[in-house]
């Protein structure tokens, strides 16, 4: 009987094995968390924000030249881009990388800012300063606004080079809050992408080359911004498309860090999922002075590609007037369907008309004031 026990027991055990070994084998596995040796990282969807990774997000630490992207935004919203500028004498008096620039040298605004990006010129940096303020610390001052005009709530600048001084300091979030408004400029985002450019100083052309040298490892790279200094480590502010979707990813204080973002990126993209959203039933909307009293409305259903944890925590409302004023067009887009993640809009489609609604034809002069005298005279009649 006790042989009989074991025996059964035996087999239970190897039945037990060999369905684990069919799940690990049939499931499929979920994207792994990457090992990221930067002390602080974070990985965004840059459409809508979603926070993909995380490590000391928005703990405040130095992030060196990366600070540069702020500088450039600033020039690009400020500065007129086509102009010729002088550089300050004082511009050029600051340690560190440097575009070689003299003060009296002339260039553009945009090569100016070419060079500060890919060649990581402080004297550029400080160059673009002093072209916007009178003095660098009320450009600092003015870089503290726009940050927390983009919600950089972690951040306080003091250089625009990124050089290390007082309490200059930001975190990985809202480095990646930065990146995202540079992308969204259509001028500072082909130059971050570049791995060379060619720039004018005094009319002497000049090749500038990207420090960035993810643009060359990672084929969907699209920039942006690396930095370093020994206070701050090896900084990396960059971003990566693929079809539809971007990530933005930054590490401060790095190792490894091309190598934590190309792992940061390649977990990134395997979570985000493709899908038609589902349009909300659309009740007719009144017409008035219309010949019909409503008119159906319809809206094509989106097509997004999203984190797919967002997928079912989306809302979604219908914007439409209470009503619409006759005539109405067949085709004519009266509001809209908005879907949102935790108040921040993901997609939006136009609400059409179905049909035409032409107005009811309007009486004329002599024929209202009859109408009118009519009811007048009822209403005398009728009282008591």
């Amino acid at each position: 009987m006790f042989g009989q026990v074991v025996m059964l027991y035996k087999k239970c055990i190897a039945l037990l094995c060999a369905v684990v070994l069919l799940l690990v084998v049939c499931l499929p596995a979920a994207a792994a968390t990457p090992s990221i040796s930067s002390r602080a990282a974070v990985l965004i969807d840059a459409s809508t924000g979603y926070v993909l990774y995380e490590k000391n997000a928005h703990e405040p630490l130095a992030m060196a030249s990366t600070t540069k992207l702020m500088t450039a935004l600033l020039a690009a919203e400020t500065l007129d881009w086509e102009s010729t500028v002088t550089v300050p004498d004082e511009a050029v008096l600051v340690e560190g990388s440097s575009l070689g620039l003299r003060g009296g040298d002339t260039l553009t605004v945009e090569d100016l800012v070419t060079g500060m990006l890919l060649a990581s010129g402080n004297d550029a940096a400080n160059a673009v300063a002093l072209l916007t303020c009178d003095s660098l610390p009320a450009f600092a001052k003015k870089m503290n606004e726009r940050a927390a005009a983009i919600g950089m709530t972690d951040s306080h600048f003091v250089t625009p080079s990124g050089l290390d001084e007082g309490e200059h300091h930001s975190s990985a979030y809202d480095m990646a809050l930065l990146a995202g408004e540079v992308l969204r400029n259509d001028r500072l985002a082909p130059i971050c992408a570049a791995k060379q450019a060619s720039i004018h100083i005094n009319g002497v052309k000049t090749t500038v080359t990207n420090h960035n040298k993810l643009l060359k490892l990672y084929a969907d790279c699209v920039g942006m911004k690396t930095g370093f200094t020994k206070k701050a480590g090896r900084c990396l502010v960059s971003a990566a498309r693929r079809g539809d979707v971007t990530l933005i990813a930054v590490t401060l204080n790095g190792g490894d860090y091309w190598n934590d973002h190309i792992k940061l990126y390649d977990a990134g993209f395997e979570t985000m999922t493709t899908t038609e959203l589902s349009v909300p039933p659309l009740p007719a909307t009144p017409v008035s002075g219309g010949v019909e009293a409503t008119v159906g409305l319809t809206a094509t259903p989106p097509t997004v590609t999203l984190p797919a944890v967002m997928l079912d925590a989306l809302t979604v409302r219908v914007s439409r007037p209470a009503f619409l004023w006759a005539p109405v067009s067949a085709g004519q887009p009266v509001g809209s369907v908005i879907w949102e993640y935790q108040g921040k809009r993901v997609a939006e489609v136009p609400l059409i008309a179905i049909a035409t609604v032409d107005a009811r034809p309007v009486a004329n002069t002599a024929t209202q004031i009859r109408r009118l005298f009519t009811a007048l005279l009822k209403a005398l009649l009728s009282e008591p």
